[in-house]
């Protein structure tokens, strides 16, 4: 039974009012940790808000799946339904989490880390570098309409794991946790033109030592460490962009990995 009021299901039918605490389980569950919708910067009121609207928006295709006479709310519904929500907003936190660890490495080797800026997203202080990564990151998600894509997701999710349906987390997180060395990976790569200059400058400056022990090279070694690895952190910043740029196809990726990897066979899930 529909209402008449923008197509909403009846929240006083049997089994609806269950299917939207479960809902708002999922989506929360995203909000907790998805990228630029998990800012503290965000006030809680605010957030409360977008957590009932977002679960509204989606009961609908919620309610597609779902078998709403053996909905329940229970500890074990409970922890699955945040868990799946969680694990839709970590594949998208994976990415900026791998270009803010590739800023902190950059901040450390140039030699700017005692120069820490004030972080708004997390309301700390970070590393220079890490924090314009981080906010460079999260612009382009935001741009690419990454916040939407991630609401469609868990839309989406709706229809290989309905609400209340038994599903092997074990397995999910499993891949999730292998998701995860992409952040050291990613890191890795985009600082790795810093670190490579900044290692044949210091090299460059020993053997000048060495060659000419009157010269004070130690004078000199410190501004010329972060001039080059200032520019060379410039001059790389656009292949990092376009890597972003494509943070999409990662994303999606991730959420399959996790997706076929928690889902259960008919049979078993009969069994449960």
């Amino acid at each position: 039974m529909n209402s008449p009021i923008f197509g909403l299901p009846d929240f006083f039918a049997p089994g609806v009012a269950t299917a939207l605490v479960l809902t708002a389980l999922r989506v929360g569950g995203l909000l907790l940790v998805a990228p630029a919708w998990s800012a503290k910067s965000v006030p809680m009121r605010l957030r409360t808000a977008l957590l009932v609207i977002f679960s509204v928006m989606l009961l609908p295709s919620a309610l597609e799946t779902a078998n709403r006479a053996q909905l329940a709310i229970t500890p074990a519904t409970f922890l699955t339904e945040t868990a799946v929500g969680f694990a839709l907003g970590f594949a998208a936190a994976v990415v900026v989490a791998g270009a803010e660890f590739a800023g902190e490495l950059a901040t450390n080797t140039i030699g700017l880390s005692g120069a820490a800026i004030f972080d708004p997203v997390n309301n700390t202080q970070g590393a220079l570098l890490a924090s314009f990564m981080q906010l460079l990151t999260i612009t382009l998600l935001l741009i690419a309409g990454g916040h939407i894509l991630m609401l469609q997701a868990v839309s989406r999710s709706f229809a290989v794991m309905p609400l209340g349906a038994p599903l092997a987390l074990d397995q999910g997180f499993l891949q999730l946790v292998k998701a995860g060395t992409t952040i050291f990976a990613s890191g890795m790569q985009f600082a790795a033109p810093v670190i490579a200059a900044v290692l044949l400058t210091n090299l460059a400056l020993a053997v000048l030592g060495r060659a000419a022990p009157q010269l004070q090279v130690m004078s000199l070694a410190f501004p010329l460490q972060i001039g080059i690895g200032l520019l060379t952190f410039a001059g790389s910043l656009g292949l990092v962009v376009q890597a972003l740029g494509e943070w999409t196809t990662g994303y999606g990726l991730t959420v399959d990995s996790f997706v076929r990897a928690a889902q259960l066979a008919p049979e078993l899930a009969g069994r449960r």
